[in-house]
C-alpha cells in the first residue's frame, strides 16, 4: 500500500488543483499598465503568451470543433496583436525583452495540461472569459490614457480583437449551459 501512496496524493492534488481552475484564471495586470508603457508591454505580451499557449494545449487535447476553431483563432491573433505591441514598443523608444509568462498564467496553462479530456473545453472557457475581461480593460485603459502615442493607437487596434474573443468565449459557454 505505501507503493501506491505517492500516486494516489498526486492525483489528489491534481483533481484539487483542476477544481480550483476555474476560480483561478490568470490574474489581471497591474495597475500601472493601464497608463505606463512598460508595464504595458509587458502585460499584453503576458496576456498574449498565455492566450497562445492554453490555446496550443486545448488544440492538442480538445474534441470539440468550436473549441478547436476558437483556440486555432486565439493563436493567430494573439501572435499578431503581439508583434504589433512589440513594433509600436519599437517605435517609442522601448526595447522590450520577449514575453514571458507569470506564475498565475503558467498554473493556468499547466491546469489545461491535467485536465481531463471531457474538462478541458469547460476548463478553457472558464480562464478564457476572465482572462479576456481583464485584457479589454487593459487595452481599453491604455489606448484612451496611455503615456506612449504608438502603444495607445495599437491598443485601440486591439480592443475589437479582444471584444469579440470575449463575445465568443462568453457565447460558447453560455451554449453550453456554463460548463461543458
Amino acid at each position: 500500500m505505501t507503493r501506491y501512496m505517492p500516486i494516489s496524493i498526486a492525483l489528489l492534488l491534481a483533481g484539487t488543483s483542476l477544481s480550483a481552475a476555474a476560480q483561478t484564471p490568470p490574474p489581471p495586470p497591474p495597475a500601472e499598465a493601464k497608463t505606463q508603457a512598460e508595464p504595458y508591454v509587458t502585460a499584453a505580451g503576458r496576456s498574449d503568451l498565455y492566450e497562445i499557449n492554453s490555446s496550443q494545449v486545448v488544440l492538442e487535447k480538445s474534441q470539440n470543433p468550436a473549441i478547436r476553431r476558437y483556440a486555432d483563432m486565439m493563436i493567430k491573433h494573439h501572435q499578431k496583436t503581439t508583434a504589433a505591441t512589440l513594433a509600436a514598443a519599437t517605435k517609442a523608444g522601448l526595447t522590450p525583452p520577449p514575453p514571458a509568462l507569470d506564475p498565475g498564467a503558467t498554473a493556468s496553462i499547466n491546469e489545461l495540461q491535467l485536465a481531463s479530456a471531457g474538462d478541458v473545453d469547460r476548463l478553457y472557457l472558464a480562464q478564457q472569459v476572465p482572462a479576456h475581461r481583464a485584457a479589454l480593460d487593459l487595452h481599453q485603459s491604455y489606448g484612451s490614457g496611455g503615456d506612449q502615442a504608438p502603444l495607445r493607437a495599437t491598443a485601440k487596434k486591439a480592443v475589437p480583437i479582444v471584444r469579440q474573443h470575449l463575445a465568443e468565449a462568453e457565447r460558447m459557454q453560455q451554449g453550453a449551459g456554463g460548463g461543458m
